[in-house]
């Protein structure tokens, strides 16, 4: 049986009956981007597509570890005990993302940068064994978002020496949020914005219907069976993110059988995830928020983070791995979207 989410309240005025839906496509951040969004058959939307690009290209240049250029990575590189001045959008993301961490009690943490290199899910080459135990201590010896101060007044942030900021797991967020505000800028009042999995979306469709859209869900062990049912949520004035084990991982043959090193790392153990959660849904206003607050879920695992949302009325779901196939949970705020 499939199950469907929807808001508290779908409603909205219809696009007017000559409207039509119009499809945008592009590349950012070593993945895709999509966005749907309904205007008159006649609208040209080069300038839109163009304007969706800055808006992507923008968050790379400031916030890329894959860009020797970008501010992010002039920030890592500089010196210790000096100040760093940081254009609007990196200064927001970098100070939410420091909230989250101060939440959550380090489970997310924008200074895990050292880590994600040492596991080989930076900018260098992929590995195919795990690493030293030495170079995991002195990555682990980097890391600690206490150690980030910034200065709101004047927008910047001081580099007190080593460490390294990665905003991979916030970026997309930010990214989708960015979009979302450029195109209602444009006159554009209703839209489905994608970029790497993350969503959001508003307003009605020319059928008056809102903008429904599949649940991610994580792939199968071998021995596994596509247990899980398909979830569909209308994004109306809303966000979804999941973060999940399988999206970027490497195996290792032992001789005792194979160990998955899964990309998403717990910065306060320093080692990959391997509680068995394989990933978290949270649906929020903002992309933002969901796509940090997924990520902390994730490191949490099922039981804490599902103490964590609760706590704070957090709609989240979250799927776990079993001997016997998935196992689903939510928060009762996730329960309270089901139809």
């Amino acid at each position: 049986m499939r199950r469907v989410l929807v808001p508290h309240l779908v409603s909205g005025q219809a696009p007017a009956v000559d409207h039509s839906i119009h499809q945008l496509h592009g590349q950012t951040m070593g993945t895709s981007w999509s966005v749907s969004l309904v205007a008159a058959p006649a609208r040209s939307l080069e300038s839109i597509k163009t304007g969706i690009q800055r808006q992507l290209d923008t968050v790379v240049a400031q916030m890329s570890t894959w860009e020797n250029d970008s501010n992010l990575s002039r920030y890592n590189q500089a010196a210790a005990n000096t100040w760093h001045t940081l254009p609007d959008e990196f200064f927001y993301v970098l100070r939410y993302a420091l909230e989250v961490a101060q939440e959550s009690e380090g489970a997310y943490d924008p200074t895990s940068g050292p880590l994600v290199n040492a596991w080989g899910f930076g900018p260098a080459a992929r590995l195919t064994q795990r690493p030293e135990q030495a170079i995991l201590n002195a990555a682990r010896a980097r890391v600690g978002w206490q150690r980030v101060t910034i200065d709101a007044n004047h927008k910047r942030a001081l580099q007190p020496g080593g460490i390294y900021l990665d905003l991979s797991a916030i970026a997309k967020g930010f990214a989708v949020d960015q979009v979302a505000r450029y195109l209602s800028q444009q006159g554009i009042a209703s839209y489905l914005v994608e970029v790497g999995g993350e969503l959001c979306g508003t307003g009605i469709k020319p059928d008056a219907l809102p903008w429904w859209v599949v649940l991610e869900q994580p792939l199968p062990l071998q021995t596994q069976a596509t247990s899980l049912t398909e979830t569909v949520i209308a994004l109306h004035g809303l966000a979804v993110a999941t973060s999940g084990d399988y999206r970027r991982y490497f195996t290792v043959n032992n001789v005792a059988g194979p160990t998955q090193y899964s990309h998403t790392i717990d910065p306060r153990s320093g080692e990959p995830i391997q509680h068995g959660l394989a990933s978290v849904t949270v649906i929020h206003r903002d992309c933002i928020t969901a796509d940090a607050v997924s990520t902390a879920l994730n490191v949490l695992g099922a039981d804490k983070g599902m103490a964590f949302a609760t706590a704070r009325s957090i709609p989240a779901l979250f799927i776990t791995r079993t001997p016997s196939g998935f196992v689903e949970q939510m928060t009762p705020e996730f329960s309270a979207l089901m139809q």
